[in-house]
């Protein structure tokens, strides 16, 4: 089924960023915290093609969000019949797998429409993503380099930190310097490869429901 993609959550795949659990008295100067994805999410270029796609693409925009309220509403009474009939003493097995089946059917065919109707923005996204991505590592370094970083660890590698170790502000401004804008239409035949094969752009509409799954 179709959700929202978690679109920056490879973006610092390839960054050398220790993954090491440091405790609060064992911090010395020249640690500092980062998170990757939330600098490039920071980042001038990100937040004016976002705006950019929002525009170019409202029309298609609409008509995903608009069919998927449809569909929401198509899948409901299925949903609901399914969760009556399990609910009943002795349910048939047989009845609730055939129920399940149908639901799933029609949920994928549903995504895969959606899929269709999102696809040129998702497209303009990831390729937005992969040029300010291509950017990262050296934003990271030039960073580390101003700040005299010597250990740099993501936030949730650590046990305790202060705000004032976190250079993820000082990632995205180095990343507004090295790509302070992209565009957002992807040349003809291109497709995502490198960091943006690893990530999607996030859908324009909300997920379906969930299908539910037979006992």
């Amino acid at each position: 089924m179709i959700r929202p993609s978690h679109f920056l959550a490879a973006v610092a795949a390839p960054l050398a960023i220790a993954a090491v659990a440091v405790p609060a008295s064992a911090q010395t100067a020249g640690i500092a915290v980062a998170n990757p994805e939330g600098a490039v999410a920071q980042s001038n270029a990100w937040k004016t093609a976002q705006s950019q796609i929002q525009t170019t693409y409202a029309a298609q925009i609409q008509q995903a969000q608009t069919r998927q309220q449809a569909l929401q509403a198509e899948l409901a009474p299925l949903i609901q019949a399914y969760q009556t009939a399990a609910a009943q003493p002795n349910a048939n097995q047989n009845t609730l797998r055939t129920q399940a089946q149908t639901i799933q059917t029609r949920e994928q065919a549903a995504n895969q429409e959606l899929a269709r109707l999102t696809e040129p923005a998702q497209r303009a996204r990831a390729y937005a993503l992969e040029q300010i991505s291509a950017q990262l590592q050296a934003a990271v370094n030039a960073a580390v380099a101003r700040k005299k970083v010597s250990l740099l660890l993501r936030p949730e590698a650590t046990l305790f930190t202060q705000p004032t170790n976190d250079i993820t502000a000082d990632i995205a401004a180095e990343l507004n310097r090295l790509v302070p804008s992209v565009t957002i239409t992807p040349p003809a035949g291109w497709q995502p490869g490198g960091q943006g094969q690893q990530q999607a752009a996030p859908a324009a509409a909300t997920p379906a429901p969930a299908a539910p799954q037979g006992r």
